[in-house]
């Protein structure tokens, strides 16, 4: 029978039959269905290694039609310290919920990357919890095809120093506006944020000014109401 080992991050488990659970696994080679069976018994080997906020380590055997079987789950990192902070637990909550159902939409093995970067910052008290949420909702715009656009506004001139902007909800862009709260600081931050990786992104300071702002704008992109 043919396997798949590869590292998982858990989108969903839903209960099915009397033990069993149905599983939907993000990996770096894309999204994965799998059954697991018998999770749900006292002794299973296979429920530690399914946890949510978490990297494992699985092995997938070959089922019938696109439901696999998880023959090996192992648990590499458990991000316990999410569990300490209600706003930290609710945002990671939503962003699998949020990855769950745009990689139905678009399969890509980016969204690995994408899940595993806000679950390491979520763990960590020192990331801002604003900045991980600005990445994220950046990023996943970016990935259903929707990336933000911080060269030019939605006239098509170049975003200029001094010039202040507001965000064009009907055109998912950058407007020029007077009384803009949009300048070349939240600018300089969002294109850093649409182009780094989010452990970088932590290291840098003086941002509380700005990512209030920022963070607005990237719901409003990503269309989150």
């Amino acid at each position: 029978m043919k396997t798949e080992r590869t590292r998982a991050v858990v989108l969903r488990r839903t209960n099915y039959g009397e033990a069993d659970r149905i599983v939907q696994l993000l990996t770096p080679l894309g999204r994965r269905s799998v059954m697991a069976r018998g999770v749900r018994k006292e002794k299973s080997k296979l429920a530690g290694g399914i946890e949510l906020f978490a990297v494992s380590d699985v092995v997938l055997g070959q089922g019938k039609g696109d439901l696999g079987i998880l023959t090996s789950a192992r648990l590499v990192q458990f991000y316990r310290h999410i569990l300490e902070d209600y706003d930290r637990i609710q945002f990671g909550y939503e962003a699998l919920k949020l990855v769950a159902r745009a990689s139905e939409l678009v399969d890509e093995p980016e969204w690995y990357e994408v899940a595993t970067q806000v679950l390491m910052a979520l763990d960590a008290a020192s990331v801002d919890l604003r900045l991980t949420q600005t990445w994220f909702y950046v990023h996943y715009a970016d990935l259903l095809g929707h990336a933000l656009g911080l060269q030019y506004d939605v006239n098509g001139e170049k975003l200029q120093p001094g010039i202040s902007y507001r965000y064009d909800v009907g055109e998912k862009g950058l407007r020029q506006a007077e009384n803009g709260v949009l300048t070349s600081d939240h600018i300089k931050l969002l294109r850093l944020i649409a182009t780094k990786p989010l452990d970088k992104l932590a290291q840098i300071g003086g941002i509380s000014e700005v990512i209030d702002e920022c963070l607005l704008l990237a719901r409003e992109h990503a269309a989150i109401s």
